[in-house]
């Protein structure tokens, strides 16, 4: 795993999420409802629109622009109008560091 470090556990709160970026590549760190951390790509497949600039609902973020949600663990869209899935990957905590392997993705677009 070629993980890095993208922020601090604490840099995120509950039902939020962070803009990072990774070896050129934006990535939304994002704390669900039930605290759990997750890593996505942090632009709508709809309208090139930063999710992490969005609302954060249980275990998906929805793009503010135009109500997109996307599933944290699969990068799904669970909603119209975006319809193409963003890339997840692998979150690892290490004590208060959010570790994140943007090389390779668990799920692409």
């Amino acid at each position: 795993m070629t993980a890095q470090r993208a922020c601090g556990v604490n840099d995120v709160a509950v039902s939020s999420a962070v803009k990072v970026e990774l070896d050129g590549i934006a990535v939304a760190i994002v704390k669900d409802s039930a605290g759990a951390i997750h890593a996505i790509g942090d632009t709508c497949t709809h309208g090139e629109i930063s999710l992490s600039e969005g609302f954060v609902e249980g275990d998906a973020i929805e793009c503010w622009a135009h109500g997109s949600q996307f599933a944290l663990a699969t990068g799904k869209p669970m909603n119209l109008p975006a319809y193409e899935p963003v890339p997840v990957f692998e979150v690892t905590i290490d004590g208060d560091d959010v570790l994140v392997d943007v090389q390779n993705p668990l799920t692409q677009q």
